[in-house]
């Protein structure tokens, strides 16, 4: 099981950069990076990524040249994807474009799922809020536990 740390402040500028897509009516998508050596856990998040990005009422996409510029910044930082947060206009669940133009591909990516555009997200109820998806070794996004001891999130000060 993949169990990231984040901070509280690394909480509040995911929630930042998601609110102000859905003030556009848009879905938002941001990257939770950390380092590339080590295989420690929980993994500590160091850093929000927000790439630049296609978006709509219900997707969003990557473009070529934001892929390359993502690529570059992991190359030259030495860090890794550990986890892609979006939002939704409404529930949270992990759509049919979700999976289709999810970011993180490999066996055991998280995916998480903020509703409402993250509108009454917070940092001390994101874990509620949040749907949590891990990807399987039969590439299918199946549904995992948010936050406490057995989540996928543990949050620190």
């Amino acid at each position: 099981m993949t169990a990231l740390s984040c901070t509280t402040d690394t909480l509040a500028r995911t929630i930042d950069i998601l609110r102000a897509g859905g003030a556009r009516s848009e879905e938002r998508v941001v990257l939770w990076l950390g380092p590339a050596s080590g295989i420690r856990e929980p993994m500590p998040v160091t850093e929000v990524y927000e790439p630049d990005q296609i978006t709509d009422i219900d997707y969003f996409k990557l473009p070529p040249a934001s892929l390359r510029a993502l690529m570059t910044h992991l190359r030259g930082a030495r860090l890794k994807i550990l986890a892609q947060v979006h939002s939704h206009p409404g529930r949270a669940f992990h759509s049919e474009a979700d999976d289709e133009w999810a970011i993180v591909r490999h066996v055991g990516a998280l995916s998480l799922v903020l509703p409402e555009f993250a509108r009454n997200t917070t940092p001390a109820n994101f874990a509620e809020q949040a749907a949590s998806y891990r990807l399987s070794s039969e590439n299918e996004w199946v549904r995992v536990p948010t936050g406490g001891p057995d989540g996928c999130i543990g949050v620190v000060a």
